[in-house]
């Protein structure tokens, strides 16, 4: 799949966004080896830490559906719904994207004029990855 149509899933998932607090809405569409895309969008919470970002919310419903491979992510945000620059996955969700995800993966910014690429290697350097913990296992 192009990143401008993974894009363009990620600007639909914005139109879900629950962000009553910040009015900053952010959407994201993971995609899997396989082809399968999965949407994802921030959902606020009036204590703030509850808050789950959009990454998070498309990997955690890839997870729960059983997949373990992917390849991108596009992500894409901006005050109420429009999209306003370029909203960088948070530190949690580039450390969730390491729990499954190779140095190689890219991650497709949408900023309302084109996008920006990276991969996760280069958002997260010397990133903790599970492989370090004693007693890891793949099979898990």
């Amino acid at each position: 799949m192009s990143p401008e149509k993974l894009i363009e899933q990620a600007k639909e998932a914005m139109l879900h966004a629950y962000a009553p607090y910040s009015g900053y809405k952010v959407g994201a569409a993971l995609l899997c080896a396989d082809g399968t895309v999965y949407q994802g969008c921030n959902i606020e919470n009036a204590a703030y830490g509850p808050t789950n970002c959009a990454e998070r919310t498309a990997i955690f419903k890839a997870v729960y559906d059983g997949h373990r491979d992917f390849v991108s992510i596009a992500v894409c945000g901006g005050k109420d719904g429009a999209i306003t620059g370029t909203f960088p996955p948070c530190g949690v969700c580039r450390q969730v994207m390491r729990e499954f995800c190779q140095d190689d993966f890219l991650i497709y910014l949408a900023d309302g004029n084109g996008y920006k690429t990276a991969t996760l290697a280069e958002l997260l350097p010397h990133s903790f990855q599970p492989e370090v913990l004693n007693g890891y296992s793949t099979s898990v």
